[in-house]
């Protein structure tokens, strides 16, 4: 059974940073990408940032501010977030699927985790 645990959002204030961890299993996860998305109230879930082995993916407006790694021994995804914007302010998921990065860009899963709450404001 897939289970997904989001965990390490919180406040911040602007200009600050997180690190988000996902804890993944059920899942054969060294062959599988992962991806961090959010969604921000009353929008849709975006993606923005997804790793497959050594490459990385990331949404426009995150590239150079938000860092993924992952863990394949302890089958958990890290998202380091600096420079955060009140723009920002979402419920950061993370999920994966076998295949390669492109296939992030569809957020078509069938089981989501909880999402970890990331508030940043002054």
């Amino acid at each position: 059974q897939v289970q997904i645990v989001e965990s390490g959002g919180g406040l911040v204030q602007p200009g600050g940073s997180l690190r988000l961890s996902c804890a993944a299993s059920g899942w054969i996860f060294s062959i599988y990408s992962m991806g961090w998305y959010r969604q921000a109230p009353g929008k849709q879930r975006e993606l923005v940032a997804a790793i497959n082995g050594r490459s990385t993916s990331y949404a426009d407006v995150v590239r150079g501010r938000f860092t993924i790694s992952k863990d394949n021994a302890k089958n958990t995804v890290y998202l380091e977030m600096k420079d955060l914007e009140p723009g920002e302010t979402a419920v950061y998921y993370c999920n994966g699927r076998p295949g390669t990065i492109e296939t992030m860009k569809r957020p078509d899963f069938r089981v989501w985790g909880q999402g970890t709450q990331v508030i940043v404001s002054s």
